[in-house]
């Protein structure tokens, strides 16, 4: 059992939270790794998806994670629905919440608005993501990759590259990766870096070789020109020139570090292919964990006992 009834984002989660959702996604990567890859723990769970923003990747990996554990899954897409006739954030849940749903993942473009609908429902609020705020779930199953990978995350160091500004992957990894003991360190151009991020505990390294010179992990971010309301650098050529991560650049550094990336990749802009696709990435590792993450999240926040 987890310490909070709701996963809205990483503060309000202990250090004994994030140990016990990590030790549960190791029994369930265990089921996965299975011929049968489903157990029946959640037979009698309704679980509703209800995203306001488009999403592929986290979607599916909520979706699969709830139907390997045997969950009733609803999906709801804004696109299509009453809520493009006028419907309320709180209208639209309660109606779903009718048809007896017991846990709603959400995301949504509004930031707090995991928060908002906490306070009105009685049902566990799974966040994943809020405008530029925080994506939990990822930045549980980036820590748990790096986990997997070098043992433990403290004393380890940790450099997020790209778009922090804009990034609710960003603000979510600062929160786990200190919690956990990690040295965080964010790059990117000045025009991307919130001034006061480094009020969180992080360094601010402009230069990106310096960066990459001092870490052991680098988290690449998509630069999120949707998010973007007026131009912050010149052309993407440019932020690939002096921000992008290529395979010379890596070769210089004398040392191997691991390269993630919470996808989708914009290769040749913030990554070459060469680098995503080489044996220093653990890209495909952060896929493969985070249906295990959403599995241990979804269960103990269930309130369930036992992984059958």
């Amino acid at each position: 059992m987890l310490s909070v009834k709701h996963l809205l984002g990483i503060k309000e989660l202990t250090v004994t939270d994030i140990e016990q959702i990590f030790k549960t996604a190791d029994n369930f990567k265990q089921v996965l790794q299975r011929q049968i890859k489903k157990v029946p723990t959640l037979r009698d769970t309704t679980v509703a998806n209800i995203f306001f923003e488009n999403s592929t990747r986290t979607r599916l990996s909520f979706e699969l994670a709830e139907k390997r554990l045997g969950a009733d899954v609803v999906n709801f897409s804004a696109s299509g629905s009453s809520v493009s006739k006028g419907e309320t954030l709180i209208d639209t849940v309660n109606n779903i919440l009718a048809m007896k749903v017991d846990m709603v993942v959400m995301r949504h473009s509004a930031s707090g608005a995991p928060w908002f609908l906490a306070q009105h429902i009685d049902a566990s609020i799974i966040n994943a993501g809020d405008g530029t705020n925080e994506h939990p779930t990822q930045a549980l199953l980036d820590a748990y990759s790096i986990r997997e990978k070098l043992g433990s995350l403290k004393g380890k160091r940790v450099t997020i590259i790209g778009d922090i500004m804009h990034s609710r992957v960003a603000l979510s990894n600062i929160f786990c990766l200190l919690k956990l003991g990690a040295e965080v360190t964010v790059s990117g151009p000045p025009t991307l870096i919130p001034k006061h991020v480094a009020s969180l505990g992080v360094k601010v390294e402009y230069n990106v070789k310096k960066a990459l010179e001092n870490c052991d992990v680098a988290n690449v971010l998509r630069i999120q020109l949707e998010r973007q309301h007026k131009p912050l650098f010149s052309t993407l050529r440019e932020y690939s020139l002096y921000y992008g991560v290529n395979r010379q650049m890596l070769d210089s550094l004398k040392k191997e570090i691991i390269i993630m990336h919470p996808g989708p990749i914009n290769r040749g802009v913030e990554l070459n292919s060469d680098v995503a696709d080489s044996k220093q990435s653990i890209i495909l590792d952060q896929v493969e964990n985070g249906v295990a993450i959403r599995m241990a999240v979804i269960y103990l926040l269930s309130g369930k006992r036992e992984v059958e």
